[in-house]
């Protein structure tokens, strides 16, 4: 469905779930909270046409636009979308437990001011690199117990790690290295007691699909230039 559809045109059934998945990816990355997202909803399924489909999510990013809204946002000096992945609102979670279990947030999220977590006897994962931020400056309190948390970040991102270990510890590897223009800062913080929380820096699946193609690339060029 597109806004060149006939707008007096009936819509399918699948039409509308195609929008109510719009709908509760908008709310998972905090685009939309609850009561709007309810009322949007109930909107969707009494749609009967195009014409009735479209406004419900015109001001939404849709899976398959040609451009992503990230990129709606690049700097135009730097290129960096940075400042499209700082997106304000409330966030999309704002704590996770595992006690004797796992807990993750990862993929397409938004990382709200401040995160706790608690890992007892468990395990956790907050990858930050498909991520959106809430705020410029964000936090993570993790609390490990005979557990653990690992933070991921994205290239470009500033790490600061003020957490206290105590037969445990945390990692602070990746501090010091300067952020991008207009890249968030994520400061870790919390308590480990025999347990760590660990940060890692890892570019994102597509990053890596790219510089390897990027390689495989170069290597042919060399090839056909008779370099080896």
């Amino acid at each position: 469905m597109t806004d060149d559809a006939v707008p007096d045109l009936r819509a399918s059934d699948a039409d509308r779930e195609r929008v109510a998945g719009i709908l509760r990816d908008a709310v998972a990355e905090g685009r939309l909270d609850m009561a709007e997202f309810e009322e949007r909803l109930d909107a969707t399924y009494q749609a009967r046409t195009y014409g009735e489909l479209v406004p419900i999510t015109r001001d939404l990013p849709a899976a398959g636009v040609a451009v992503p809204a990230v990129s709606l946002s690049k700097d135009p000096a730097t290129g960096s979308d940075w400042p499209g992945r700082v997106v304000g609102g409330e966030g999309a979670s704002t704590w996770a437990v595992a006690v004797m279990s796992g807990f993750q947030r990862k993929g397409h999220w938004t990382m709200p001011r401040r995160f706790t977590c608690l890992a007892f006897w468990g395990g956790g994962e907050i990858d930050l690199r498909e991520a959106n931020f809430a705020e410029r400056e964000v936090e993570i309190n993790a609390i490990a117990i005979m557990g653990g948390v690992d933070v991921i970040v994205p290239p470009g991102v500033e790490v600061v790690v003020r957490g206290i270990g105590i037969m445990g510890g945390f990692d602070h590897r990746e501090e010091g290295v300067p952020g991008e223009p207009g890249a968030p800062r994520v400061i870790v913080t919390g308590f480990a007691f025999w347990g760590g929380v660990g940060v890692q820096r890892k570019p994102t699946r597509a990053e890596r699909q790219r510089l390897k193609e990027e390689r495989r690339r170069e290597k042919l060029e060399r090839r056909s230039n008779g370099e080896y």
